[in-house]
């Protein structure tokens, strides 16, 4: 009788703790780590992206990283937010890292949101994307 009362327990627990997501539904604050979207992902010619998304003050906080490990190199990219420009521009590599950054804030629209990063250096491609 026990071990039925345990097994009942723990299914009930278990239940629980997978149900609470779905009902709890708080609201996503800036800072919150649970709300966010990390997507990684390899370029041509061995360069990596890296890109995430998480709310920020009632609007979504994109942030890309293309890393080449070759400081100096000069990037030409475009961010999209549902298929639409929402932001393009030239970044370098840093000495350090061999690495840019591209960081944007853009309104949270309904449904769920896609970006796509595209980024291009001397015929290397990437496309990084995330659904948030």
């Amino acid at each position: 009788m026990t071990s039925k009362i345990r097994t009942a327990t723990a299914t009930a627990a278990v239940t629980a703790a997978l149900l609470t997501p779905l009902v709890a539904g708080s609201p996503a604050h800036a800072g919150d780590d649970d709300d966010r979207v990390e997507r990684t992902g390899t370029c041509s010619d061995g360069a990596r992206w890296k890109m995430k998304a998480q709310q920020d003050d009632g609007r979504i906080e994109v942030e890309a990283e293309v890393d080449s490990n070759q400081a100096g190199q000069r990037w030409t990219w475009t961010l999209r937010h549902d298929g639409g420009r929402a932001a393009s521009g030239a970044s370098r590599t840093t000495a350090r890292s061999g690495s840019f950054e591209v960081e944007r804030k853009v309104v949270d629209q309904p449904g769920q949101d896609t970006f796509v990063l595209r980024a291009r250096h001397a015929g290397q491609r990437c496309v990084a994307r995330v659904t948030y």
